[in-house]
């Protein structure tokens, strides 16, 4: 099967005078067609530059980029069958809606009753049937969103790139569009490629994810595979709270040099059998669960988290913390 979107190889060297950045180093990925793909990183991991390499925004300096089985590294955005949403959605200011949706149809050629007629077609399918009249400056944050994903999908992408698309809006509202999204990418059937530094958005929306770190690819694999069985130190850290075992500890309970554990996976219990031992030293409210963290002398601390509905061990208690094998996650490097 051709592959939507292929990296083989691929870096990205940006020069300065005598000073250069390796902003993406040696990246692989395959991404299937039908996929809901997320690159996700910290700010400056190379996750941007990768999608505007697929683009056709930066040029690659090493490496070959496919794009269903076809090389585009020298191809312009506008002969790329790709298209991009970006996080300012980049609507025009003076055309009215059904006008910006229609932009692409309109610089094809395509006459006026028609495109404006498929313009209406997808504003009723990111269900914004009634706003064809209205100026981007007469809409919120959620609904210009939606606009720009209108006028990306008029011109029948055969991949969909999103540049932090929801990173404008609250929380509530980004929530809301996360679970839209979806729906749509389901319903096309396209290809989308989604950039975030969201790690619940990126667990929350996709098929598979690519977590990048300082230009690297540390991890491809399914959301639930990246949360409980992380390779390396980074990707256990950056996606959820994580408990680093390390040293002695880490050999004499993993048999390997570094290994993790979540917090929700520790619970509290009677001395006799229990892994390990500390004092309670703070104990914080998340809304659906208390987070304690745990001191504990000579090695690191542990974040247990415990339901609302669990006894909660007051600041300066000594507690003793219990978990089965299967909870811990050994890691391929020390930590």
């Amino acid at each position: 099967m051709t592959h939507a979107v292929s990296l083989e190889r691929v870096s990205c060297v940006f020069s300065s005078g005598k000073r250069s950045v390796t902003a993406v180093d040696d990246v692989s990925i395959d991404i299937e067609p039908g996929e809901f793909f997320t690159l996700l990183g910290p700010s400056g991991s190379g996750k941007t530059t990768c999608l505007r390499m697929i683009g056709g925004f930066t040029a690659p300096t090493a490496g070959q980029i496919r794009i269903h089985g076809e090389e585009v590294g020298d191809r312009p955005p506008y002969l790329r069958p790709v298209t991009t949403v970006f996080q300012d959605y980049a609507l025009f200011p003076h055309m009215s809606v059904v006008e910006n949706v229609a932009y692409s149809l309109r610089v094809r050629g395509v006459d006026r009753s028609q495109r404006e007629r498929r313009a209406q077609e997808l504003l009723e399918m990111v269900r914004l049937p009634e706003i064809g009249d209205r100026k981007p400056a007469q809409l919120s944050g959620g609904q210009r969103q939606r606009v720009a994903l209108a006028r990306a999908l008029i011109s029948e992408p055969r991949v969909l790139l999103l540049d932090e698309p929801l990173g404008a809006l609250d929380l509530k509202l980004r929530e809301q569009m996360q679970g839209e999204l979806k729906e749509l990418q389901r319903r096309l059937g396209i290809t989308f490629v989604l950039v975030t530094h969201d790690q619940h958005e990126a667990l929350s929306m996709s098929d598979r994810i690519g977590v990048f770190n300082r230009g690297r690819l540390e991890q491809v694999a399914a959301p639930g595979e990246l949360y409980e069985r992380p390779r390396t130190r980074f990707v256990a850290q950056f996606l959820g709270a994580a408990n680093v075992l390390s040293g002695d500890e880490a050999n004499r309970l993993s048999g390997r040099p570094a290994a993790v554990i979540r917090p929700e996976r520790i619970r509290v219990g009677p001395a006799e059998g229990s892994r390990a031992s500390g004092t309670v030293a703070s104990v914080q409210y998340f809304g659906a669960f208390w987070r304690m963290a745990v001191a504990r002398p000579g090695a690191s601390d542990l974040l247990v988290d415990l339901g609302l509905d669990a006894a909660r061990p007051a600041v300066g208690e000594p507690v003793h913390l219990w978990w089965d094998d299967a909870a811990l996650h050994p890691l391929d490097e020390a930590a």
